[in-house]
């Protein structure tokens, strides 16, 4: 078990190589300065759209451009928010946050290309029913010539949307933060806790991942606000309390993120590595999971989801993680003791909200994770059917929920490289694609704006 746990981990660390960090934050900048900063210059008619201004209801699409922000969200407000955080600081110090953020930054022009394009390049399933995503980009806008580029991103897809890093989390939360300091859980029985915990939330899932993203969106738009403001406030409260230390951490984050002196061997590199990684998974830009949501959004105008997905890395890295980070770093728990992931995070909201934190914290995690569950399921079936047929797509919908009871019982280590893995395998069909076809949204964005500064 230790050398599969040690190849996993190799894997993901060869696969998140300098190549990768290349093509994802050097695509980014490119989309940045090729955009001419179109999606900071449009930032208020993205939340427009957003706010249902020019919805229409039957326009082609499954949801609303709320509900798609919402299912995209859902994925990327998670876990990595809360765990990867914690793990980012734990490998590369606090400075490992501001690449955080530089990744969230051209994430947003990043993230404006490749949902444009997938509402731009649908195309249908074996069913007849309209898909977006990068597997279609690829296969819609540059020919049979590039499929096989579809089928990586499909193969990967498979395995990179399963829930082991959000299943894993939630029990180590739940077993270290709660059961066993509570006396709840016998000494000896982790095992049977763990397989247990596994088998009740494979069925909680399973209630809405079997109803299809219409469900999926329908519960997302509900969860999602109520999880971020939970979490905001009693984050909030936290920073509040600790405000006289704040801004010493806030340019802790950035001197250390030029010195590497926090990370493992001391290599700026290594902290510049972690902090991209980090931020993939958390508002997954250019890795291609959260164009899959929006191109389900009812509209025919690319344009307008693209700007509503440039919203995504604002919410969930730039602020949302942002938070997170502040709290561990303001409380003291990084530089003390050996928890990590999810418990060094619960560490902190316990010592910045003395014997409520720790609930709250748990709470979050709840809504956190199983909401990230919800939108990877729809993802893997989208993956499944555009290689096998919609027609078998949902046959992915029991091999993912097979796969959580797997992951409550695997190694944190394990759980995180093989996510890690695959999203970098999923990352170069998507921002290769979107760099091709960059022309013909830039293209797309010159008209819409054209004719919406005709209708004002």
């Amino acid at each position: 078990m230790q050398t599969i746990e040690a190849w996993v981990v190799a894997f993901a660390d060869a696969a998140w190589g300098p190549w990768l960090l290349v093509l994802l934050l050097g695509g980014g900048l490119f989309f940045l300065v090729y955009s001419r900063l179109l999606p900071f210059r449009y930032f208020r008619h993205g939340i427009d759209i957003l706010r249902g201004k020019y919805d229409d209801p039957d326009e082609p699409g499954d949801i609303s451009h709320f509900q798609a922000l919402s299912s995209a969200l859902a994925g990327t407000i998670g876990m990595g928010n809360i765990a990867g955080v914690a793990i980012a600081i734990q490998a590369g110090g606090p400075g490992a946050v501001f690449w955080m953020w530089m990744s969230a930054v051209v994430g947003i022009a990043t993230k404006f290309f490749t949902c444009s394009l997938a509402i731009m390049y649908r195309g249908k399933d074996s069913a007849g029913h309209l898909q977006g995503g990068p597997m279609y980009v690829v296969s819609e806008g540059l020919g049979k010539n590039w499929k096989p580029l579809a089928y990586l991103f499909c193969i990967a897809g498979l395995i990179g949307c399963l829930p082991m890093f959000q299943v894993n989390q939630l029990v180590q939360i739940l077993r270290e933060v709660l059961f066993i300091p509570y006396g709840w859980l016998p000494e000896g029985q982790e095992a049977n806790f763990n397989l247990g915990a596994g088998i009740t939330m494979a069925a909680l899932v399973a209630m809405v991942i079997f109803g299809g993203i219409t469900r999926i969106g329908a519960v997302a738009s509900k969860m999602v606000p109520t999880m971020v403001v939970l979490y905001m406030l009693a984050a909030a409260w936290i920073l509040i309390s600790n405000f006289s230390v704040v801004p010493e951490y806030f340019m802790l984050i950035v001197t250390d993120a030029f010195t590497g002196q926090a990370a493992v061997g001391g290599a700026i590199g290594s902290v510049i590595i972690t902090g991209v990684r980090r931020a993939a998974f958390s508002n997954e830009a250019g890795i291609g999971t959260e164009a899959m949501a929006h191109g389900a959004a009812k509209t025919k105008e690319p344009i307008r989801e693209g700007l509503v997905a440039m919203l995504g890395p604002v919410i969930d890295t730039l602020i949302v993680c942002t938070i997170t980070a502040l709290v561990i770093l303001v409380t003291g728990v990084w530089k003390t003791g050996d928890a990590d992931g999810v418990t060094l995070t619960a560490n902190a909201f316990n010592a910045g909200m003395p014997g409520i934190g720790s609930f709250v914290l748990i709470t979050c995690v709840l809504f956190f994770s199983t909401s990230t569950m919800f939108s990877y399921s729809y993802y893997g079936t989208k993956c499944l059917g555009f290689l096998v047929g919609a027609e078998r797509q949902h046959y992915y919908n029991y091999f993912y929920i097979s796969l959580m009871i797997v992951a409550a019982i695997a190694s944190s280590d394990a759980a995180v490289s093989l996510i890690d893995g695959m999203y970098a395998l999923m990352a170069i069909p998507t921002t290769l694609s979107a760099i091709m076809l960059a022309p013909k949204v830039m293209a797309a964005a010159k008209t819409y704006f054209a004719k919406m500064d005709g209708n004002t």
